[in-house]
């Protein structure tokens, strides 16, 4: 999309009148918006200089600001309240500030509430990444094993997951994997009686061609290998392979082993394949696209055999039906992997299990089995935030959490024994919810010294959906450790440090949130000292909420629910559509956020509302209008 002129799909060219002076007005970007735009804001944003990491300057076309709506909605708050802009800048006439914020305000609107029409969008082919994989074979056969740990890590892109399309490449190097793995699997299942009486389920009777039981075996798996429907010519070159085999000598079971490989290194198998059809605007996918879609969404594997049989049937796409499928999914067992993959990619303790390492002649106390309890914590209230309905709210601040003793301990919570996780209500305001977590306040830490930047960071960007700008080049650098040879906190040096006005903006945003965290040092444990001085761990946020604890904090941000639970409705449907977001996905969060914001934020209804929302059950071939 980078390389072409940016589009937008239109849903439905006989609508247009409904819309045509809106679009008439948008297209009037160029003439009316950007010499505002150049005359009064260019200067500070654009050009050799780009404060707050905002260069307007790359706003040429009105498609071009329909891709950053945030942005442009941070821009109008900034125009309204008198602050952009500053004092001792230029300033807009009534008129023409009038006019500038009135197109803004048209501009969000018309994106957010689909005025422009709804583009579904489109995801790149998606292969499999390494837990899906290893998900669908041990749903397929029955297997422990995970062969995709030995592939090459997946990337990420979008909004940060390992399941976004455009990321998942498939190099000479994992093919090479793929076909080992293949071998590897079905040694395993031929390898066991009940495993190979699984995957043979016809054998051919004495003294007669084995050839139809072949073609029967292969008429019930390879459906369920490639997840859908199958003609009869499909399944023909695999019978044809089977010949082969069995020609050259290999018994029944052998040549049809020799099959199998074949079909699980199938780009059928390996791509989650969606068909294009012939007509030029969006489309609903078919009942065994939307089963894959939302297997792989709640449980990063392939579709059970009732989902496929209600596809099969032509049912699951019928809305009462579906409805339950998506209650089901989210019940059974194996949702648990979407509360661990979405949320510890989103919340970023996925660091735990490689990146974050605390010094370990410091931090002798963080041993594997703790790393390992905190990133079990995190999933485990997570999960039984979704599993019992709560509100989502309770991710930042609930009154119980999962621990052993192990964890316990090292929290200073008494009564808890044993190496199990087990539900444990709080007495401490401070510990309950995210912000409490070892797992969060270990990754978001530094190994010598906890990081209220990082932290910061991480409250603005995970939980709020604000991310702050990169830092400038010449931010300079901060002590990695927290003791203090020159008399002076970490706080202070750090407060030195903002008084760069390079670095002033950024901090003013990045280390209040941080500093509310300064009671947990770098592995998540209480401490009321630092080096012998008291933790300070006061703060007063750009918008005027002040706070003294982490408790305090957490009020503070719950008052922000309106950006919690939006930020967490984007990065749920990004995860579910396996790509980054788009403009026009803005309507769809919009709807969703206004939708739980009324009904006290419950967890299934976000998942409900995702898997029922139109671009997750609607894709479309190719963008066909243009909006420059």
């Amino acid at each position: 999309m980078s390389r072409i002129r940016f589009t937008i799909f239109l849903f439905s060219l006989t609508s247009a009148p409904a819309w045509s002076d809106e679009l008439a007005a948008l297209q009037n970007f160029g003439g009316q918006i950007k010499p505002l735009v150049q005359q009064y804001c260019v200067k500070c944003h654009g050009g050799e200089q780009t404060k707050g990491d905002v260069n307007l300057k790359e706003y040429e076309r009105v498609g071009q600001t329909l891709k950053d709506v945030k942005l442009w909605k941070n821009a109008l708050k900034q125009l309204e309240s008198g602050d952009m802009p500053p004092d001792d800048a230029p300033q807009p006439s009534a008129a023409e500030k009038a006019s500038l914020t009135g197109w803004v305000k048209m501009m969000v609107t018309s994106v957010e509430s689909g005025k422009l029409g709804q583009d579904p969008g489109r995801t790149t082919l998606r292969r499999l990444n390494r837990n899906e994989y290893n998900n669908t074979i041990q749903d397929l056969f029955g297997l422990k094993l995970r062969p995709a740990d030995a592939f090459p890590a997946d990337g990420s892109g979008g909004a940060g997951f390992d399941n976004n399309a455009d990321t998942l490449f498939l190099p000479t190097v994992l093919m090479e994997k793929v076909f080992d793995a293949s071998g590897q699997i079905m040694d395993a299942v031929f390898a066991s009686e009940p495993l190979r009486n699984r995957v043979v389920t016809v054998k051919p009777p004495k003294d007669q061609p084995a050839e139809p039981a072949a073609k029967a075996v292969l008429s019930l798996w390879v459906p369920r290998i490639f997840r859908r429907k199958v003609a009869d010519a499909e399944i023909a070159p695999y019978l044809a392979l089977w010949n082969k085999a069995s020609k050259e000598g290999a018994s029944y079971e052998d040549a049809l082993k020799t099959v199998f490989k074949s079909l699980l290194v199938s780009p059928n198998f390996i791509f989650r394949l969606e068909a294009d059809q012939s007509q030029p605007g969006p489309y609903k996918v078919s009942d065994f696209e939307l089963a894959s879609r939302l297997s792989y969404f709640l449980w990063s594997s392939m579709p059970d055999l009732e989902l496929l049989g209600l596809a099969a049937r032509g049912e699951l796409s019928k809305p009462e039906i579906y409805a339950g499928q998506v209650r089901r999914l989210l019940k059974d067992p194996r949702s648990k992997s979407f509360s661990r993959e979405f949320s510890s990619q989103w919340l970023g303790f996925d660091r735990l299990r490689s990146v974050a390492n605390p010094d370990k002649t410091r931090f002798p106390e963080f041993t594997q089995s703790l790393r390992v309890a905190m990133f079990q914590e995190s999933v485990e209230f997570f999960h039984s935030i979704l599993q019992e309905n709560q509100s989502l709210l309770r991710l930042i601040d609930a009154d119980y959490t999962y621990l052993n003793e192990e964890l316990a301990r090292h929290y200073g919570i008494s009564g808890v024994t044993g190496p199990a996780l087990q539900r444990v209500v709080l007495k401490d305001k401070n510990r309950g919810g995210l912000l409490g977590q070892g797992s969060v306040l270990t990754a978001t830490s530094l190994p010598l010294r906890t990081s209220p930047v990082l932290r910061g960071k991480w409250v603005l960007e995970e939980l709020l959906g604000t991310p702050p700008p990169p830092p400038p080049q010449n931010a300079g650098t901060l002590p990695a450790d927290d003791r203090q040879p020159d008399g002076l906190s970490f706080r202070q040096r750090l407060e030195a440090h903002r008084q760069k006005a390079s670095c002033s903006g950024c901090h003013a945003k990045l280390d209040p949130p941080g500093f509310g965290l300064e009671n947990f040092d770098p592995i998540g444990r209480w401490r009321t000292e630092v080096a012998g001085k008291p933790v300070d761990s006061g703060g007063k946020l750009t918008t005027g909420e002040s706070f003294s604890t982490p408790a305090e904090l957490k009020t503070v941000l719950l008052k922000k629910r309106d950006l919690v639970v939006r930020n967490l409705v984007e990065r749920t449907l990004a995860y579910a559509l396996g790509r980054g977001l788009e403009f026009y996905d803005a309507a769809t969060v919009q709807q969703i956020t206004t939708k739980l914001l009324a009904n006290d934020c419950k967890a299934e209804m976000l998942v409900m509302e995702v898997a029922q929302s139109y671009p997750f059950q609607y894709r479309r071939n190719a963008p066909t209008v243009k909006l420059d």
